[in-house]
């Protein structure tokens, strides 16, 4: 019998990472001078969506993460740099 070890990537929620790109997404939505009330509906997401990811309580991937860049007038190297 053959056993096979496996390299687990942690899941990217609880990634230093990740806790910065959450991190610049708010400042970014701050700076754009949306609540998140006003920046969800322009999203189509309800608050929760939104204060879910800005809190780290939801993932989200670099298709919503090119929304967020989109409607708060930045680069995509601003959240990653």
């Amino acid at each position: 019998m053959e056993y096979y070890t496996y390299n687990i990537m942690p899941r990217a929620i609880y990634t230093k990472d990740h806790n910065e790109i959450v991190k610049r997404l708010k400042q970014a939505r701050l700076d754009s001078g949306l609540g998140q009330v006003e920046a969800s509906k322009k999203l189509g997401k309800t608050q929760s969506y939104l204060s879910k990811i800005e809190s780290g309580q939801r993932r989200f991937d670099v298709l919503q993460l090119k929304e967020f860049a989109k409607l708060y007038k930045k680069s995509l190297d601003f959240f990653i740099k």
